[in-house]
């Protein structure tokens, strides 16, 4: 197999990727600030409404799933461009929907394709080389996450300003222009791959279940990057609930702009992945375990003497913790086996946002009975447990561990 080296990833093409990337992943979180909007325009019921948010994330998972994978026996630069532009094609087919019937479909179809992002994330890493592999990873997926931050402020702006479809033809119109972008500027020439036949494809589905089984590294660092999300995501409803009571009493568009303070944990992430290059990601690993809970412990005092502080200093923290935790965990397991990094990106992504999934409808449940305090209890502790579990089973990265039998 050949190798595409360092100099075919530039700061500019990496510049690029971060962009198509963050563009991609706001396609799953468009609706989320105009769900009312949504449910008023096309009659729906609250629950059917819910499904525009179920359905970003069941067809996500769907396309880590049955998508990604494919990135490991086909070229990826083509793989990568087609799925941008179905993304953008479904975006706009949502934008212009006439029923809610429509808008669900078109959502999730964008939702599916948008994994993209998680294919030229590993591509990233294949076109660095070993030397620059987590700064190029930090780049990249430092564009996944401020898009999705992004991408919520922006909606609301651009829906309040020109009307709901607007959010959607904007992003769809952006997109298609990173994609033209990419084109132009990835390397044409991808390493030589299999290609992909029926036989192929039903082996690198089930040959994932043997990666996990194989490589110790990749379930101790899905775990714990599940659990950092689901302390992160708990922040989300948690901070919204808090600011909106009458402790603070603030409006939508206020809140909004505070949570754009996790764009500075996001754009932690390239100086992460130097520090993790120059070979002390384990030490960032820990650190950034250590800050969460620390974040949490800050947070708390936010709804009494700490006040508004202490919520900004906790979020800064929380998220720069986070992303140092989910940066070391890519070039960990992007390091095991290059030839299987579309399969072993799968598996992390996939428990990734499962981990946010759950912490998301665990902050839900937990606000109407322990209000704010309760929410920091648990963000602390699924912080602690990630912690706790990394000190207790660190080890097994250090272990020899012999290649999965898997169908390339």
């Amino acid at each position: 197999m050949t190798t595409t080296r360092v100099a075919t990833a530039g700061p500019g093409l990496l510049r690029l990727m971060a962009v198509a990337t963050g563009l991609s992943a706001a396609s799953l979180y468009v609706a989320y600030p105009i769900l009312d909007l949504l449910r008023d325009r096309f009659g729906m019921s609250d629950t059917t409404a819910g499904l525009l948010v179920t359905v970003a994330q069941a067809g996500y998972a769907a396309g880590l799933i049955l998508l990604v994978p494919m990135s490991d026996v086909v070229r990826r630069r083509p793989l990568a461009l087609a799925l941008l532009t179905l993304t953008a094609a479904a975006l706009v087919v949502a934008g212009a929907a006439q029923t809610g019937a429509v808008l669900l479909v078109a959502s999730a179809l964008a939702a599916v394709t948008a994994v993209g992002a998680q294919v030229i994330v590993p591509y990233a890493a294949e076109l660095a080389g070993p030397r620059e592999q987590a700064h190029a990873v930090g780049v990249v997926m430092s564009g996944v996450i401020l898009g999705g931050l992004l991408s919520r402020f922006l909606s609301g702006v651009l829906t309040d300003a020109f009307g709901w479809r607007t959010p959607y033809f904007v992003l769809a119109a952006t997109l298609l222009a990173a994609a033209a972008g990419l084109a132009r500027t990835m390397p044409r020439r991808d390493p030589d791959r299999p290609g992909l036949t029926a036989a192929r494809y039903r082996g690198l589905l089930a040959s994932m279940i043997a990666l996990v089984r194989e490589f110790p590294a990749v379930r101790l660092r899905s775990v714990l990057a599940a659990l950092s999300l689901a302390s992160f995501v708990v922040q989300g409803a948690a901070v919204t609930f808090l600011l909106a009571g009458p402790r603070f009493g603030w409006t939508p568009t206020a809140i909004g702009t505070i949570g754009l303070l996790g764009a500075v944990g996001a754009l932690s992430g390239p100086v992460i992945g130097r520090i993790v290059d120059r070979g002390h990601g384990t030490v960032l690993t820990a650190a950034g375990l250590i800050a969460q809970p620390i974040a949490w412990c800050a947070m708390l005092l936010a709804d009494g003497a700490g006040g508004l502080p202490a919520l900004i200093v906790g979020l800064v923290v929380l998220g720069t913790g986070q992303q140092a935790v989910l940066n070391t965990s890519q070039a960990v397991i992007y390091a095991l086996r290059p030839e299987a990094r579309g399969r072993i990106n799968a598996v992390f992504m996939g428990t990734f946002f499962v981990g946010g999934t759950l912490g998301s409808a665990a902050t839900a449940a937990l606000w109407p009975v322990a209000g704010w305090t309760g929410c920091c209890l648990l963000g602390a502790g699924l912080a602690a447990a990630a912690l706790v579990l990394y000190l207790a089973f660190r080890r097994v990265e250090t272990v020899s561990v012999g290649p999965a039998e898997v169908s390339a």
